[in-house]
């Protein structure tokens, strides 16, 4: 059986090896081990130009929009927030502009943690750039404190996974206004929305946790599996 190929969208940037410092395509290694275990073939896709993104989207069989720096606030037209750390506009164009390219194009995808929040802004969506003030509380934010997840279990998101999943996702920004043609199918127990899922879209998917990471790669496979049919 074919393995599909998935695009993970990566940083670019300084990276220091050996004696060596040069400008590099980054990214954590945890994704593409999960995209290689769950059957398919990682390829990294560093924000260059827009002008290859049509040929990454006909040349790839689904795609993982990945984690990475918080939005730049004016992509959707809120005030830039000192708290949080520094934009990176180069990656905000690039994935934008593949994000509404695999929506239009029918490619699976799956958003993780920002890859979710570009997917929402790609479809004309909001966000809150600080968390803690738009809830009262910095739980989401606290690195390494687990929390409960409900889930749709009619969604891609709860045939995957279930009704309910317990994850560790820091995070201090979170949908608002949902995108076009994009529903809500996961919510922390405040009802801040961590998992959405693209109507009509035959596998669109973007969560606020790291499926990648651990020993839980249903998410995963439910991803190389649709890009396989």
């Amino acid at each position: 059986m074919t393995r599909p190929l998935i695009g993970i969208t990566a940083y670019l940037e300084a990276a220091r090896w050996g004696s060596w410092v040069r400008e590099a395509t980054l990214s954590p290694p945890a994704y593409a081990k999960a995209v290689e275990k769950a059957g398919g073939i990682p390829v990294l896709l560093p924000p260059l130009g827009l002008s290859g993104i049509n040929g990454y989207v006909s040349a790839l069989a689904g795609l993982i929009l990945a984690d990475g720096a918080p939005l730049d606030p004016a992509v959707y037209g809120e005030a830039a927030e000192d708290r949080a750390p520094a934009p990176q506009p180069h990656r905000d164009r690039f994935e934008l502009a593949l994000a509404r390219a695999a929506v239009q194009a029918d490619l699976p995808l799956l958003g993780v943690a920002r890859g979710m929040h570009v997917l929402n802004a790609a479809q004309g969506g909001t966000l809150i750039p600080w968390l803690p003030d738009a809830v009262g509380h910095d739980r989401h934010a606290a690195p390494g404190t687990p929390h409960v997840i409900q889930i749709s279990v009619s969604s891609g998101v709860g045939k995957a996974v279930g009704d309910r999943i317990e994850v560790t996702a820091p995070h201090e920004q979170s949908v608002k206004r949902l995108g076009t043609g994009l529903l809500a199918v996961a919510w922390a127990d405040d009802q801040i929305v961590e998992g959405v899922e693209l109507s009509g879209h035959r596998f669109g998917l973007g969560v606020q946790w790291h499926p990648e990471r651990g020993d839980d790669n249903r998410l995963i496979e439910a991803l190389v599996g649709a890009a396989r049919r």
